[in-house]
This record gives C-alpha cells, structure tokens and sequence, in this order.
C-alpha cells in the first residue's frame, strides 16, 4: 500500500516509516524538515507545514491510508501554536481523506488528553477514564479536540464513497535507541545535579519502548477497517509494566550511564514553582521551556497506568519487548555514543 506519516522523521515517525518500509509498503512522510535517515530507508520526504491544507491535501494524493503522527508536543509555548500544529492540522488530515477517498487513519494521541489535577488513573481504560477538564498545558488541550475529531470522523463517507475508518492510540511515555528528546534531557540535568523526582518517586507509571509503540500502530492498522472492533475508538498503549517513577528514571539514567537521582522535592513547592514560571516567562522573555510547570508537577508527581486487555482484544496487541530487554538496547545503544541531534 502506499501509506503516508505525518512527522515521519522524529522518533515514533522514524520507527512507523522504518516498520512501515519493512512490511513492504511505499512510504512517504510529511515533515517540516528534512532527514537523511528517511533518505536511507528509502520513504519519500514532502515538505510541508500541517497548518496548511494544500499542502496536506497534496502530500496526500495518491496515498491509501495515513498515520497522522505529527504534533507539536512539550509543555511550553503559546495555545495558538498548538492549536494550528495539533488541531488544525489534524482537521486537514481529515480533509485530505475525505479529498481523495483515504479510507484508513492511524492517529497518534497522548494520555495526556485524561489528565486531571492529581488524580490518578490505575488500571484505566479508554472507556473508564474520561476526558480531562480545564487543562493547563496547551498541548493536553488540542490535543483533546483533535482526537475527538478524529474519532467523530469514523464511518464518515469520503470521495469515491468508501467510509473513513479511524483509531486513536495514546502511548505513554516512549523510550529506546534514538530518543532525542525525553532521555537526553534527564541525562543532561543529573550530570549538573539539577534533577529532582516530585514527590517522594513511588508513584507507578507505565512508559513504552520505541518497538512496541509503533508495533500497537501496525497491529491497529491491520485490523482497522468500517466496522471493525477499534474503529473510531482510542487505546492506551504502554509496556504494560508499571514501575515507581524512582524505578524507572534511574534505570533509564544507568543505561545510559548517567548518575541516578535521589533528590525530592515536596509536590506543593515544584506546582508552586510551576506558576511562578508560567508567570516569569512571558513576562521577563525568557527563552526556552521552563524548567517546571503546573502540569508537569501533576504529572509527575501522579500514578498513571493503563490496562492493556483493550488494545489485545481488538487488535491484538501484546508489547514485544519488555523493558529489561528494552533496557539492555538502550545502554548498547549509548555505549557507541548519545543519539545525534
């Protein structure tokens, strides 16, 4: 099939095209930029900006499903520039199925669209956790609305006539070989002492290796059609292995060779900390994310966890890797060097 993913080079996107490739698809990505390791897997690379709906219409043409992966993530910056990359940019996705009778969309959400202030989810579902309320952080926000949208188009009639199959997976916390973001980070900040867990670090927390994540994708999207039992539905996708927050960083930080982090700090002072911030940086143009906000506070200092009996009845999804094994990857991995930015 010729399939496109939207932010095909960064690290899910590059795993998706990777899978993709191997499964013996032609693939092409959507991308702001450019990435020689898409170059070397052989995917197409088309340029564009998801806020755009010509250019999302014409990367489009011609393809017989998509995986809509792209989003602007983290926890800072202004609404409106979520809201274009997240919301709006989901929107012509949609359009761009309809467009050209694309009949299949695999979309990438987050457990962040749950989120409520220090409540903890243990053993959640889709269907037993609702959606969160009055959220702090832009990014859990739209990218609520786009998944409601992207499920509320499940059985929509396209061009052609066909209908418009969608699912929604929201893998928590992914890490492995190649991660340029989350890993590098708490690496960065243990070597300069700067890293604290909020919270004393027992609070359990489920994560997912990079080949799982995008394995919940490919198992998804083969068992995706109109009808289907994950048709128009979302999915938590993790490990299924809930570890203490302590437990898990400081093993992620020894594979990767950095010190472990033993240092507390109490919740009210970090979400505290957090308002001052969100305070301080616009006010004083301050450049970069700050180090603490109110969400990030409830985040990590909450136990968030998920069953994954829905994902292996509908679609057969069951985590590959386990993160002992995941574990003995990443420390090979960092062992020939940090990934390269």
């Amino acid at each position: 099939m010729k399939i496109l993913v939207t932010g095909g080079g960064g690290f899910l996107g590059q795993a998706l095209c990777r899978g993709l490739v191997e499964r013996g698809h032609e693939v092409a990505s959507f991308n702001r930029g450019r990435y020689p390791a898409l170059d070397a897997l052989g995917v197409r690379q088309v340029q564009g900006d998801l806020a755009s709906a010509d250019a999302v219409r014409g990367a489009a043409a011609g393809m017989d499903a998509i995986f809509h992966n792209a989003a602007k993530a983290g926890a800072w910056g202004s609404y409106e520039s979520y809201h274009q990359a997240n919301v709006v940019g989901t929107r012509n996705v949609l359009k761009a199925c309809a467009a050209h009778g694309i009949d299949r969309l695999v979309y990438t959400s987050t457990p962040s669209v749950t989120h409520r202030k220090t409540h903890p989810v243990e053993g959640g579902t889709a269907d037993s956790v609702p959606y969160g309320e009055g959220f702090k952080a832009p990014y859990a926000a739209t990218k609520t609305i786009a998944e409601k949208d992207v499920l509320a188009a499940n059985g929509r009639e396209l061009a052609g006539g066909a209908r418009l199959a969608t699912v929604a997976l929201r893998p928590r916390l992914i890490w492995g070989p190649g991660d340029q973001q989350i890993l590098p980070r708490l690496v960065e900040r243990a070597r300069q002492g700067r890293l604290r867990l909020v919270g004393d670090g027992s609070n359990r927390i489920d994560t997912t290796y990079i080949d799982n994540a995008a394995q919940a994708h490919f198992d998804a999207f083969e068992h995706l059609a109109p009808g289907a039992a994950c048709a128009g539905r979302a999915y938590f996708i993790s490990n299924g292995e809930p570890m203490p927050t302590r437990e898990i960083v400081n093993a992620l930080l020894a594979a990767a060779g950095a010190p472990r982090v033993d240092g507390t700090i109490p919740f009210g002072l970090a979400y505290a900390i957090g308002a001052a911030c969100e305070t301080l940086w616009p006010l004083l143009r301050l450049q970069g994310e700050p180090p603490m906000t109110r969400f990030l506070a409830e985040q990590l200092s909450t136990s968030h966890w998920y069953s994954m009996e829905p994902a292996r009845r509908d679609f057969g999804y069951v985590p590959k890797v386990s993160i002992a094994e995941g574990l003995r990857r990443l420390e090979a991995a960092w062992r020939q060097g940090p990934p390269a930015g």
